[in-house]
C-alpha cells in the first residue's frame, strides 16, 4: 500500500500501489456501493409514481398536470434504467477481462442516472406543488430544491475535488 506520511496537516498521499486489475476491482466495489444507495431510492420513487395513475385524484388532473406526470414517470423510468444498467453490463461482460472498461461505462451510466434522478425529483416536485398549492412560494421552492440538489450532489464534491486533490509528485 502507498505511504500517507504521519497523517497530520501537510501529509502527502502518494496514492495506492495496485495493479490496473486491482484498481478496477476496487473501483467496481465502490461503484456498486454508491449505486445501491441511489438505486433503492429511485426504484421506490418510480414505484410510487406508477401507482398515481390508478388513484381517483388522477382523473381530475388537467392536461398540463397529466403531461408533467407522464414526463415524471418517463424520467423515473430512464433513471432506473441507467442505475440498474451497471448490473446488466457486468453480467454481460463478466469474465471477458475488460473490467477497467466496464467500470468506466458503469460509472457513466450511474452519473447519467443521477442526472435523470435530479430531473425526476424536480418534475415530481413541480407536479406535487402544482396540485397541492398555488401559493407564491411555489416557484421559489421549485427553483430552490433542485438548486440544493445541485449544490449537494455536484458543486460541493467538485469544490472538494478541486480544493483538496493532491497532485502526484513528479
Amino acid at each position: 500500500m502507498g505511504e500517507r506520511g504521519d497523517g497530520g496537516a501537510g501529509a502527502v498521499d502518494r496514492g495506492r500501489v495496485e495493479t490496473a486489475e486491482q484498481r478496477a476491482d476496487r473501483q467496481w466495489q465502490e461503484l456498486l456501493q454508491e449505486t445501491r444507495v441511489v438505486q433503492t431510492g429511485v426504484q421506490i420513487l418510480l414505484g410510487f409514481l406508477l401507482t398515481v395513475v390508478f388513484t381517483p385524484r388522477y382523473a381530475s388532473l388537467g392536461a398540463t398536470d397529466r403531461g408533467i406526470y407522464v414526463l415524471t414517470v418517463v424520467l423515473g423510468s430512464l433513471a432506473t434504467g441507467a442505475l440498474v444498467g451497471p448490473v446488466s453490463f457486468h453480467r454481460l461482460v463478466h469474465g471477458r477481462r475488460i473490467k477497467p472498461q466496464a467500470v468506466a461505462w458503469a460509472s457513466r451510466l450511474v452519473f447519467t442516472g443521477i442526472l435523470l434522478l435530479l430531473a425526476t425529483l424536480t418534475s415530481a416536485l413541480v407536479l406535487i406543488l402544482r396540485v397541492a398549492t398555488a401559493g407564491p412560494l411555489v416557484p421559489w421552492l421549485v427553483a430552490g430544491v433542485p438548486a440544493w440538489y445541485v449544490l449537494c450532489w455536484f458543486a460541493l464534491p467538485l469544490w472538494a475535488r478541486t480544493r483538496h486533490t493532491v497532485k502526484p509528485e513528479e
